[in-house]
């Protein structure tokens, strides 16, 4: 919000602190583009991955289902489960260093993540980062995501603050518009060079 300085930073955690991608692994998986792109669209889609975020479903129960539509890709889908750790490439360097000066401030620091309860530990395991965020709200565990204004009013709720007084940092510009409309000031990050000057035109550093 022009004009008013947040009081508290809050996290994404997928491609904001640490780098997550699909086609990190299934380019293993699938060597050629076209292949492991239309897997991709028409497979494991980010639809049928949602469900498990929102904690609807557990990953051996959604690839069990998913094969019985595809068993041809019965292999293929099941590395979702047993390698997904390996559609990781590491924490992003900007991220870790600007929630450590975060840190050095005082400025308190928070997560709000769409993220499977199945795989919130290995993460947070990922960065020394996490350990600095004073609380989280996981959607997988909270049975509710992002873009649905409830779980940013739980957020708000867990974390003790109100919406103006929170800035969000998400990769996700629809996660990005539904925070804004509830009066969350938001830094939709695209851009790993651009995080620390938006931090320091709010004054947060």
């Amino acid at each position: 919000m022009p004009g008013v300085r947040p009081k508290a930073v809050v996290w994404d955690f997928g491609n904001v602190i640490v780098r997550w991608d699909a086609r990190t692994l299934y380019s293993k998986i699938f060597p050629d583009p076209p292949e492991r792109d239309r897997f991709l669209a028409e497979v494991c889609t980010p639809a049928w991955n949602v469900e498990m975020d929102r904690g609807a479903i557990t990953f051996t129960e959604n690839c069990a289902k998913l094969i019985a539509r595809h068993p041809e890709h019965e292999a293929a889908i099941w590395a979702w489960r047993d390698r997904w750790w390996e559609m990781f490439s590491g924490a992003i360097p900007e991220t870790e260093a600007a929630i450590e000066a975060l840190h050095d401030r005082g400025v308190p620091q928070f997560g709000l993540s769409n993220i499977s309860a199945e795989t919130l530990a290995g993460t947070l395991a990922i960065s020394p980062a996490f350990g600095r965020l004073r609380a989280y709200v996981a959607s997988g565990l909270e049975k509710v995501i992002k873009p649905d204004p409830a779980i940013y009013r739980l957020a708000c709720e867990r974390f003790g603050y109100a919406p103006q007084d929170l800035l969000l940092i998400d990769d996700s510009a629809r996660n990005i518009e539904a925070a804004r409309a509830l009066g969350f000031d938001v830094h939709h990050f695209t851009d790993p060079a651009a995080l620390r000057p938006a931090l320091e035109a709010r004054g947060l550093l």
